[in-house]
């Protein structure tokens, strides 16, 4: 999503509302709770989920072994959904031709640095940098190379097509090269 006129261009980056996360969150939350009922049931030898008859699990080793990996899959769910409530890493790029500055704004956690302002003068800006690394782990990332501050992540784009799209509109806008690495 972005937005752009003659002199500004407007950026906004979703950050952790995006669909996947809201399907990781709730599927780890379902499962880790079934893990955690039948380490539970097996402890109290009642079935508190009619699919596993609790005579089948003992309590020690499996139960115990079941019981917390549910927790630990309760504390990673709720993890994900307390960065997905306070919307970590949404925010915008601002580029002003006019003024001359860019600023970079995130959400981050909650706390002393909750938010993330960067700015900088655009003649410091020296290029825009694709960053592609094929295979199991593939990245794409667009960074813009400032002087004296080295590379700042603009975003990740899932498709490579989008990224070189962005950047080679970014870069005309800004006026500078662009870098493929």
């Amino acid at each position: 999503m972005s937005w752009q006129s003659e002199h500004i261009w407007i950026e906004l980056i979703v950050g952790s509302r995006k669909k996947s996360n809201f399907c990781w969150a709730f599927i780890l939350f379902l499962g880790s709770l079934g893990f955690l009922l039948v380490g539970i049931s097996s402890y109290l030898d009642r079935n508190l989920i009619s699919l596993f008859p609790s005579e089948q699990i003992i309590f020690f080793p499996q139960g115990i072994v079941m019981s917390f990996y549910g927790i630990a899959g309760l504390f990673i769910s709720s993890y994900l959904w307390c960065t997905i409530s306070w919307n970590v890493g949404s925010g915008y790029d601002r580029f002003d031709r006019k003024e001359g500055i860019v600023c970079i704004f995130r959400w981050g956690f909650p706390g002393k640095n909750r938010r993330i302002l960067l700015r900088f003068l655009m003649k410091d800006i020296q290029s825009i940098r694709i960053e592609v690394k094929e295979g199991i782990y593939a990245r794409h990332v667009l960074y813009m190379e400032i002087r004296g501050q080295g590379p700042i992540p603009l975003t990740r784009t899932a498709e490579p097509r989008e990224i070189e799209q962005k950047a080679a509109k970014l870069a005309y806008f800004l006026r500078v090269p662009i870098q493929v690495f």
